[in-house]
């Protein structure tokens, strides 16, 4: 079974996008990063995919809509992590 597609939006220096991304990293999660720190598409991809979101990283695992990297972390605390990039 294959891994669901992660899409994590980011911008230029966020610390938290950092976080987010590095966790992914030692999990050998392959994802799909955009960087709309100039806008653009991407960024009204994002708050399609995410109504209220105005703050990144906004990271999606499939379709479902994680949230930013506390959320991630606190997934991965909790153990919900790795079942839900198990769909």
């Amino acid at each position: 079974m294959s891994q669901p597609e992660v899409t994590i939006y980011t911008k230029f220096t966020c610390g938290f996008c950092a976080r987010a991304k590095q966790l992914l990293d030692q999990k050998g999660v392959d994802y799909t990063e955009y960087d709309i720190t100039m806008g653009g598409p991407k960024r009204d991809e994002m708050q399609a995919r995410a109504p209220g979101a105005r703050t990144v990283p906004q990271i999606f695992v499939g379709d479902t809509h994680v949230g930013g990297s506390d959320e991630l972390a606190s997934l991965e605390r909790q153990g919900k992590l790795d079942p839900l990039l198990a769909r």
